[in-house]
């Protein structure tokens, strides 16, 4: 850590543990964490959890104090005007944690901002790192759910957060994952900037021409990641000589039940990081989509830095720089017109895929812009 610069206390409220950094948000929390800390940030960590109540030893090597907070799950919730996860994220004790120490707040997310509805924090500077536009967020979830009862609280979510996302014009500075989403920011308030997630890869991994398979990987709790998963199993019906691996920490049966009688379908449980880092080594053809419109999807990143050809949609990231390094299909024909020519295609591009992804996914470049507008 440098010395230089020691001693810029900073409070970060984050809607989840962010150890370990294995899905989406967390990634981002987690490496911004870190990246801050590198540049002699004093973090002064705030968590919600649901499950996630121990504090690791790699959370204490690059935070000053991390405080855990169960969240809330009083259904009564329901009635408030104000989105349920942002109502079940606020704890008396972060309130009297906040007053110890006197410092800026970056909010992780609109979900963790409840303490500015119940609590006075003073003259401090408040910003947010937006994860999501969650108004869009839920109804995508509320769209690609089945099940009627959370269809509908997906539903009723999306529009609490319509009205409550006017609340980005209170913030001292707004950042933003995506493109899209600055855009849309930059109607309610001129704070805003663009910066592209932290995810902890650090350089580009060149790997040989060829891999063995297709690959998927994401969390199957999430409503658009199943309708994206069955989607490709049955796009993989019709190219039964090529094999697609689809990997998940959990969403074993849901699979099993779609692949019952392909033969070039496989499913693998991710167990840690060596693991997906092995499998993206050995993927050939990245195939990657998203039926909403929600910022970046992280999965993207790690298969740029660590993996060959990415065969994505244009709902999985908008920034352009990063769209020239993929491959674009947007429908059933466009994804099997371009599995069929990639997986004869040897992978070439090492060189230019290594200088953008240093361009724009460059966690130190980027925690260096964070860092002057948090202590201007």
């Amino acid at each position: 850590m440098s010395t230089s610069m020691q001693n810029k206390p900073l409070h970060i409220i984050s809607f989840d543990n962010p150890f370990p950094p294995n899905y989406g948000g967390v990634i981002d929390v987690f490496y911004k964490i870190k990246s801050l800390y590198d540049l002699g940030f004093e973090i002064y960590l705030h968590c919600f959890y649901d499950e996630r109540n121990q504090v690791s030893e790699e959370l204490k090597a690059i935070t000053k104090s991390v405080f855990l907070y169960k969240k809330n799950r009083n259904p009564m919730f329901l009635l408030s005007p104000i989105p349920l996860s942002i109502t079940s994220r606020f704890h008396q004790e972060l309130a009297h944690n906040i007053d110890l120490v006197e410092a800026p707040i970056l909010f992780e997310g609109l979900q963790t901002t409840m303490i500015m509805n119940k609590a006075e924090l003073g003259n401090r500077k408040l910003f947010l790192r937006l994860h999501n536009l969650e108004s869009n967020f839920y109804a995508g979830m509320s769209k690609n759910e089945t099940g009627i009862l959370k269809k509908n609280l997906y539903h009723i979510e999306s529009k609490k957060y319509h009205d409550y996302q006017n609340k980005v014009a209170e913030f001292e500075h707004v950042f933003t994952l995506s493109k899209y989403e600055y855009e849309i920011v930059k109607t309610k308030t001129d704070k805003v900037s663009y910066i592209p997630v932290f995810h902890g890869n650090y350089e580009f991994k060149e790997l040989s021409e060829f891999g063995d398979y297709a690959f998927y990987h994401g969390d199957l709790r999430l409503p658009d990641n199943k309708k994206a998963v069955s989607f490709l199993i049955k796009l993989f019906h019709k190219i039964p000589d090529y094999k697609l691996i689809i990997a998940s920490s959990n969403g074993k049966e849901f699979i099993g039940k779609q692949c019952k009688n392909a033969t070039n379908i496989a499913f693998v449980s991710i167990e840690n990081e060596e693991q997906l880092t092995s499998l993206l080594a050995n993927a050939h053809i990245n195939v990657m989509l998203s039926f909403q419109q929600s910022g970046t999807k992280l999965k993207i990143v790690n298969s740029l830095f660590k993996s060959r050809f990415c065969l994505i949609n244009n709902n999985m990231v908008d920034d352009e720089r990063i769209l020239n390094i993929c491959e674009i299909a947007n429908n059933e024909s466009e994804f099997i017109q371009k599995i069929n020519q990639l997986k004869k295609q040897p992978f070439t591009q090492n060189e230019g895929r290594a200088k953008v992804l240093s361009e724009v996914y460059n966690d130190s470049k980027n925690a260096k812009i964070l860092e002057q507008i948090l202590t201007q």
